[in-house]
């Protein structure tokens, strides 16, 4: 790891020395754009980070009891590098994980190092509409892990993305988008190791399959913002994007398929299919922004398809889910946002209890999504208990 960081620091200040260099880029842009004389390959270098202040409280009524803490952490610190390989139509993007958080726990599965490569993926646009995306980078599930942890309207994604996506994995992926009038038609197709980031291993279990459908009846939004949270551009016109995306993993291991707890028994891994459904949609105009979600996922097979009986301590986080939330960016650039999330855990295996969770948000977009304050506060409640969380958070989010 050593050595990476060193190619990285050498890359960054090659060519200052002692004195002062200036360059042809604007904040926001990159840290270095490259392009080869002959136009045969580009780079653009970018760095981004989170730095998060976090207090939380919990309230048991029923006792009386009151507990507080407070934390501040580097959320997110990521290296970014994106460009273009022998022609425009071959594309890449490579982005690594600096913070803590990125890196995540070590296991042998990772050969005991950390999680350190997030994206590592080439895309091919190979004919027309059709592009062949190949290497480890996310895939095509739920609206809000899709879009940029640096692109969201409230300090971090909901509890719905926390328990349902699907993150990354590695594979390759098929993307095709047309239009038939103004209406736009986007469909994906992917096939990945199941195993999740990172995996060097043998494959544990079976592998995945994610099929989406996504249709923007009027149009393509501006600058992407379908997969944008917040109204930057404030669209003239109303925008939607609807989407549903099918997920099947068979023969999981873990509790979520490619991500979650490892299911063991003292016989070897317990083994199931499991099937996450997503419907989700974004809607845009004039500064107002919403967006709904829903998921779920089922084990059709828990108790009868296992190579090894039941699982030991860990069980598949099979249920319900349900996001809405919406926001409005002032003329100042201020926005405030509220989001309502729901939980409903298939209880007879999982032995939970469904939580909801309340969110209200403000942000300040000094340079769009680039430099930015936000603040959130958040209340959290679980059926048939008496114990209440609620988390206040503030972010400052600054993208090179």
């Amino acid at each position: 790891m050593k050595k990476i960081f060193l190619v990285i620091l050498t890359v960054l200040t090659c060519g200052i020395g002692t004195s002062q260099t200036v360059v042809n880029s604007k904040f926001g842009k990159g840290i270095m754009n490259v392009i080869a004389q002959d136009s045969s390959w580009s780079m653009k270098i970018g760095l981004r980070f989170q730095s998060l202040f976090m207090g939380s409280t919990l309230v048991n009524d029923e006792v009386g009891t009151k507990y507080s803490n407070a934390q501040f952490l580097i959320r997110r610190a990521r290296l970014k590098f994106g460009g273009y390989a022998y022609s425009p139509k071959l594309k890449y993007k490579i982005e690594l994980g600096l913070s803590n958080k990125d890196l995540g726990k070590a296991s042998i599965y990772t050969n005991s190092a950390p999680r350190m490569i997030l994206d590592a993926v080439v895309k091919w646009n190979f004919y027309k509409g059709f592009t062949l995306w190949a290497g480890q980078t996310k895939l095509p599930g739920n609206r809000e892990r899709l879009i940029s942890s640096g692109n969201l309207e409230l300090v971090d994604r909901s509890l719905l993305n926390k328990v349902f996506n699907i993150d990354r994995d590695m594979g390759v992926q098929l993307h095709h988008k047309h239009k038939i009038n103004n209406v736009v038609l986007k469909e994906s197709y992917s096939f990945s190791i199941g195993e999740g980031r990172n995996y060097v291993g043998k494959n544990l279990g079976g592998f995945k399959h994610t099929y989406k459908v996504e249709v923007l009846p009027f149009g393509d939004f501006a600058a992407k913002g379908s997969y944008s949270s917040v109204d930057l551009k404030r669209e003239k016109k109303p925008k939607l994007a609807i989407a549903m995306a099918l997920d099947y993993h068979d023969n999981a291991v873990k509790t979520r398929g490619n991500s979650g707890s490892l299911m063991e028994t003292e016989y070897g891994f317990f083994e199931t299919d499991i099937l996450t459904l997503f419907a989700d949609f974004m809607f845009k105009y004039n500064g107002w922004s919403i967006m709904g979600e829903y998921a779920k996922r089922n084990a059709p097979t828990l108790n009868e398809h296992s190579r090894y009986g039941s699982p030991v301590g860990e069980s598949v986080e099979v249920g319900t889910g349900a996001n809405l939330s919406i926001g409005y960016l002032f003329d100042n650039d201020w926005q405030v946002a509220t989001r309502y999330t729901n939980i409903i855990w298939d209880k007879n295996v999982t032995g939970k209890s469904a939580k909801s969770q309340y969110t209200m948000g403000l942000s300040k977009f000094i340079v769009g999504h680039k430099l930015k304050v936000q603040s959130d506060f958040g209340f959290t409640e679980v059926e048939d208990s008496s114990v209440r969380e609620m988390v206040y958070r503030l972010q400052v989010d600054l993208h090179f």
